[in-house]
């Protein structure tokens, strides 16, 4: 059963954000990184992003209160405004819309945002299919200008869902590894042809970024982490 009531909505959100926020806190996380800095807590970092990771991560924020701000597209569809509810509690402010709903509206209101504020997409969302790059992202950091940074994650140990994108719920206490690739940059000049050959990059570059982190994830001694030389804050 979907809840439809705005005040049962708002329940339900307080009270999954209590759950996700001290479930993450459990995890431990490795980052292996580029030498380019794109860790929101790193002190090197100099100008925003546009955060990309799929669908079936969409927890992993939730363990690490990252600096600055940050704004994560949500889509308009039923569960949207719990997710979106959800968000909020845990600190992050959102966009509202997709490819099929508000789609518009939002790439304004992310061109917006994106002047002074990080900017986190799941490019396949919210319907899949999963682990393919939908066109928006590139779209998006063509109109704001601001780069993309490829993120995969994977837990050592996890569930999984029989959703579509087949969402990770990993175990508590477990430990969840990121890889973040170099920034991709998109042209503002960029026209369809150029804009289709940046989809194909930027799922390459999710998917590698994907089998590295699950690579290090499964087989963790022979993974060269790159620890930031900042630390990761937890979750408050």
């Amino acid at each position: 059963m979907k809840l439809r009531h705005p005040v049962l909505i708002a329940c339900a959100a307080f009270l999954a954000a209590l759950i996700v926020r001290f479930w993450m806190r459990s995890l431990r996380y490795r980052f292996l990184l580029p030498k380019t800095p794109v860790h929101p807590n790193d002190p090197k970092l100099s100008g925003r992003f546009i955060y990309a990771l799929w669908h079936e991560h969409l927890l992993f924020p939730t363990g690490i209160r990252f600096r600055g701000r940050f704004h994560v597209l949500i889509s308009r569809h039923a569960d949207g405004e719990l997710i979106a509810q959800v968000c909020h509690y845990l600190g992050y402010q959102t966009v509202r819309g997709s490819s099929t709903r508000g789609g518009a509206e939002a790439l304004r209101e992310l061109v917006d945002k994106g002047r002074s504020s990080h900017l986190l997409i799941t490019p396949d969302g919210p319907r899949g299919p999963r682990r393919r790059v939908q066109p928006g992202i590139v779209f998006a950091a063509s109109k704001t200008g601001l780069p993309i940074v490829p993120v995969g994650i994977a837990y050592r140990r996890c569930w999984r869902a029989r959703s579509w994108d087949r969402f990770a719920v990993p175990h508590p206490g477990t430990e969840a590894v990121v890889v973040a690739l170099d920034p991709i940059t998109v042209p503002a000049d960029a026209d369809r042809a150029a804009l289709e050959q940046y989809r194909v990059r930027v799922e390459a570059a999710l998917l590698e970024a994907t089998r590295r982190a699950e690579t290090a994830a499964s087989c963790p001694a022979q993974a060269a982490a790159r620890t930031p030389p900042f630390p990761a804050r937890r979750a408050a």
